[in-house]
C-alpha cells in the first residue's frame, strides 16, 4: 500500500497533467472537442483489459470519439443473461443506441487476469470474492489452454495462450447477446478478436475457427481484396 506521501504525490501528478491538459492538449484540439461537445458517433466498440498499460486509442491511433471504450479485468464479456449489469448495457447500448459497425475484444500479454486464472493462491484471490467470481467468465478458456500447455507452467507463453483463448471465448459470449446476434445476422456488425504484445508493440488478429493468429498486414490485404 502506497504511504500518504506516495498518495499525496501520485494525486499531484494527475492534477498537473490536467492543468497541462487545460493550457496545451485542448487548445491545440480546440475544434475537435467543439464538434465532440455535442454527441458521439463512434465507429467501434472496443473491449480491452483495464490493465494500466494498454491504451487503446493510442495503439489504433484515434482521437476522442472515434471508440467507445469498455474496459474490465480480462477483457471479459459475460454471456447474455448470466451477469446483466455494465457490460451487457455498454454492448447494447454501443450497438443499438451508437450504430458501432465494429467490436474489438483486445486481450494482452502479461494479463494479471489469466495469471490468476492460473494461479489463483499465488493472486491472492481467496481475498479477492469479487474478482474470483468475475473471472469465472474466463473458465472456459482456461480449460482450452490447459488442454494444451501444462498446469504447472506459468510463463509467459502460457499466458499468452490462455490471452488468446480467452479471448475467443469472450467473442463467442458476444455472440449471445441479442443486440450483436441482431447485428451480425444483418450484416451490419462485425466481431474481431486482437492480441497485444505490450512488449513489442506487436497486435495479432485471432481466427476463431482456425484458433490461430495472422497479422494486421494480412487482414488488411484480404479486407483491401474484398468488394466493398
Amino acid at each position: 500500500m502506497p504511504t500518504c506521501s506516495e498518495a499525496r504525490s501520485s494525486l499531484l501528478t494527475l492534477l498537473r497533467g490536467v492543468e497541462h491538459f487545460n493550457t496545451e492538449v485542448f487548445p491545440a484540439k480546440e475544434k475537435l472537442f467543439a464538434n465532440l461537445a455535442t454527441g458521439q458517433a463512434p465507429q467501434a466498440l472496443f473491449i480491452a483489459c483495464a490493465d494500466s498499460r494498454i491504451n487503446p486509442n493510442l495503439i489504433t491511433q484515434t482521437e476522442p470519439g472515434d471508440l467507445f471504450i469498455l474496459r474490465n479485468i480480462g477483457n471479459l464479456v459475460p454471456a447474455y443473461g448470466e451477469m446483466l449489469g455494465g457490460v451487457s448495457s455498454a454492448v447494447e447500448y454501443a450497438v443499438m443506441g451508437l450504430g458501432v459497425s465494429t467490436i474489438i475484444v483486445c486481450g494482452h500479454s502479461d494479463c494479471g487476469a489469466m495469471k490468476a486464472l492460473l494461479d489463483p493462491e499465488k493472486a491472492g484471490l481467496d481475498s479477492m470474492p469479487t474478482v474470483r467470481s468475475w473471472l469465472r467468465n474466463a473458465e472456459a478458456a482456461r480449460a482450452t489452454a490447459l488442454s494444451t500447455l501444462k498446469a504447472e507452467d506459468a510463463g509467459p507463453a502460457t499466458v499468452r495462450c490462455l490471452a488468446e483463448q480467452n479471448v475467443i471465448l469472450q467473442l463467442a459470449h458476444l455472440r449471445t447477446h441479442p443486440a450483436v446476434a441482431a447485428g451480425l445476422a444483418s450484416g451490419t456488425l462485425f466481431l474481431q478478436g486482437w492480441f497485444y504484445d505490450i512488449g513489442s508493440g506487436e497486435i495479432t488478429i485471432l481466427d476463431e475457427q482456425t484458433r490461430k493468429s495472422t497479422s494486421v498486414n494480412d487482414i488488411i490485404k484480404t479486407l483491401e481484396k474484398e468488394p466493398a
